[in-house]
């Protein structure tokens, strides 16, 4: 009884060292990061790709114009 009551003890003290244990914590936080930033690149290509179409058409046209001058 007693050794049954001892080794019911080491692995409740195994359980508890492993549910304290946050060693994987740090690779999901870096995870979740890296996801938050790749959505945040997402979101704002569209509008970066906005932006340089805008910027070659006005080159496109100014230089449509200095050819046909």
């Amino acid at each position: 009884m007693r050794n049954t009551l001892l080794k019911l003890y080491v692995k409740a003290q195994a359980l508890k060292h492993a549910l304290k244990d946050e060693n994987g914590q740090d690779l999901v936080e870096y995870a979740a990061v890296i996801i938050l930033v790749v959505l945040a690149l997402a979101g704002g290509m569209n509008t970066l790709a906005s932006g340089i179409n805008g910027a070659m058409s006005g080159v496109g046209s100014k230089i449509s114009t200095f050819l046909t001058s």
